[in-house]
């Protein structure tokens, strides 16, 4: 017997613009992801493509979708075909880089934002069809989530007591957690985590999260995709 559980996604995919909803809808969210994640004005962006990227993403588009999510579109936007004009009109450069990123999903792309200050951010994603996507690693640090739900990204330091803090604040502002996933790569060092919600987290609770002084690094709201 199938216990899987289908979303609406798997049954009659995305609303998109472009021929394939993992290579353009999937590649949009992802762009979108990394969006959120950004601090400042991008000045440049890399797109490290891996498998059937790589290969397929001129003609399927998924070079526009990814630019076209990284502008803030959504994948049934018009624009999308015209995102690398609307990226140059914006002063943001771009490239595309083909590459092997390991043992992972073949629809799955690095993507490298870079700032006018030199600094940089880092997301990896993939898309696994349909238009889901599975967000794997942000900045060197491995991660796991969808986007399908409201999700709270926090960056934090490892240290006894700074996941109750956070929850003691969603729990003052009745915000139910759906799900609540922690990860690190070292005791001690920083971590993420990565809280679905059942309703978008205003700006007062991030920036109450915020003020965790010496504990918390960074925190992003991304809306459900």
């Amino acid at each position: 017997m199938n216990n899987k559980i289908y979303s609406v996604f798997d049954i009659i995919g995305p609303k998109m613009i472009g021929p394939s909803s993992s290579h353009t809808a999937g590649a949009a969210r992802i762009g979108r992801v990394a969006r959120k994640i950004s601090r400042d004005k991008i000045k440049k962006v890399s797109f490290y493509l891996h498998g059937s990227f790589a290969s397929t993403y001129r003609g399927h588009g998924t070079d526009r979708a990814l630019i076209a999510g990284v502008l803030g579109l959504q994948p049934n936007d018009e624009n999308i075909s015209r995102s690398m004009e609307i990226a140059k009109e914006q002063g943001m450069e771009y490239s595309f880089i083909e590459t092997d990123l390991g043992d992972v999903h073949p629809n799955t792309v690095k993507i490298v934002l870079e700032y006018n200050d030199g600094k940089h951010s880092e997301l990896v994603g993939s898309s696994i069809g349909g238009g889901s996507i599975k967000i794997i690693q942000i900045n060197g640090l491995d991660v796991e989530f969808s986007a399908e739900y409201p999700t709270l990204v926090i960056r934090h330091i490892d240290r006894p007591g700074v996941i109750a803090e956070v929850t003691k604040i969603m729990s003052h502002h009745n915000i139910n957690i759906a799900s609540m996933n922690v990860f690190r790569q070292h005791k001690g060092e920083d971590a993420f985590m990565i809280i679905e919600t059942d309703h978008v987290v205003s700006e007062k609770i991030v920036d109450e999260i915020c003020g965790l002084k010496d504990k918390i690094m960074s925190v992003y709201m991304i809306e459900a995709l």
